[in-house]
């Protein structure tokens, strides 16, 4: 049997922004960008128009580099992440552990649709914006626009997810198809004889510590990320963009917060433990989402505390979290689902209920193959938008305040991540560490 550390000990790279309190970094970070943005906003007239245009330049670069080295190490540490946690796991009870895992994980994804669809019906976010028109699209970001040609054809869609060429599929992003190959691959890896595995897993091992090392770096540039994205975001637009789309936030965040209390009686249903405890356990973690925005990123650290403070079985956890942080998106399937009914509130678009039920299954596939990376919930949200007819032009609007919900659903994505972890131990955790 292959020797294989727990992915936990990668949280060594993660520490310092736990004790450093980074989340208290990143609020005063948006706080100050806040001042800084309005204060170089033309409108407030102190500077030009030139000038603040190359002051927002320069100020969002440090989020430019964090989300670039964020993006560039994120899949082949999922990649490693996924294949260690095969490789380690209950290989008599991979096949069902597998399939209830991914049920779960549905399940709570079409939960989570169906708390936005409801938030969006009954508050009605859009009915404030009388139109979101005017917009060019070369006001929309490329990889935007790019998803945006994206119509969902569902049987070739599931018959695209296994990869044809898996380095295509890497280099477009396909989150899901990287998932499935890689699950293939850990599969495969476990029928070898010990004398061939051994030297793949010592080198995958040796790739997550690479991409942890990078990714601890990026994490120091956080709060000045932060700091510059929201400068740059209102030395262009100015307050109003947040307190006009005040209401359209607030929806959101009820229906993130009502997704949370799910999560909790799901806790409370399984493990018969006090949820508000559970809470305490994982708060290192959801401040780390929090402040980071990417749940890829605290792989580790929640693993760590998984095993730590969950008194989840390694191999459980090693298993459970790297899936959970690719495909299990909650969060930003409400996200999405609010988003998408609130762009066509907004329009002035009545969707039939079959229309509806559409834009639910298109919100399910696309939470599936969501990045898991800062803004990854916004690009792939423009195919939806394009599935259901609604211009994607308006998404100009939502990508500025995008930082700040971005911030709060991965938070609730971690949650859910941790919740599966634990109530999964339940049922396998025994066996997991006898194996």
């Amino acid at each position: 049997m292959i020797s294989i550390k727990p992915l936990n000990d990668l949280s060594v790279y993660l520490s310092h922004l736990v004790k450093g309190r980074l989340w208290l970094k990143v609020t005063l970070g948006i706080l100050f960008g806040v001042g800084v943005g309005i204060l170089i906003n033309p409108a407030f007239g102190l500077v030009s128009h030139e000038m603040s245009t190359t002051l927002g330049s320069w100020l969002n670069l440090p989020g430019e580099i964090f989300m670039k080295l964020v993006q560039m190490v994120m899949i082949p540490l999922i990649f490693a992440s996924i294949i260690t946690g095969l490789a380690s796991n209950v290989s008599g009870n991979l096949k069902s552990f597998g399939l209830w895992l991914l049920l779960y994980f549905v399940f709570t994804t079409v939960v989570a649709i169906f708390i936005g669809v409801v938030m969006a019906f009954l508050f009605r976010p859009g009915k404030y914006v009388s139109a979101l028109g005017g917009f060019s699209e070369n006001d929309v970001p490329q990889a935007v626009q790019e998803s945006g040609a994206m119509v969902l054809n569902l049987p070739e869609s599931i018959s695209n997810l296994i990869p044809v060429n898996p380095l295509e599929a890497i280099l477009r992003g396909e989150m899901l198809s990287i998932v499935i190959f890689t699950i293939i691959i850990g599969v495969a890896i476990t029928q070898l004889e010990d004398r061939f595995a051994t030297p793949v897993m010592r080198f995958v091992e040796a790739m997550q510590k690479i991409c942890m090392i990078v990714v601890g770096w990026a994490m120091r540039l956080v709060p000045y990320a932060v700091f510059g994205l929201m400068a740059a975001l209102l030395s262009k637009t100015g307050f109003a963009i947040l307190t006009g789309l005040g209401y359209y936030i607030l929806v959101v965040v009820v229906g993130l917060m009502i997704l949370m209390g799910f999560y909790l009686l799901l806790y409370f249903l399984f493990k018969r433990e006090n949820p508000f405890t559970f809470l305490l356990r994982i708060k290192d973690a959801q401040l780390l989402a929090f402040s980071t925005a990417s749940s890829a990123a605290v792989m580790p650290l929640s693993m760590k505390i998984a095993d730590e403070k969950l008194g989840v079985s390694s191999k459980v956890s090693d298993f459970v979290i790297p899936i959970g942080a690719t495909i299990n998106m909650d969060g930003t399937a409400l996200f999405q689902c609010v988003t998408v009914l609130f762009m066509a509130q907004a329009y002035g678009m009545e969707l039939a209920v079959f229309e509806v039920l559409l834009i639910t299954v298109t919100v399910v596939a696309a939470s599936i193959g969501t990045p898991a990376i800062p803004g990854g919930g916004v690009i792939v949200l423009a195919s939806v938008l394009k599935s259901s007819g609604i211009p994607v032009e308006g998404l100009v609007v939502i990508i500025g305040i995008d930082r700040i919900l971005g911030m709060l659903r991965t938070a609730v994505n971690v949650t859910g991540d941790l919740t599966a972890t634990a109530i999964f131990n339940t049922w396998y955790g025994n066996t997991a560490s006898t194996n």
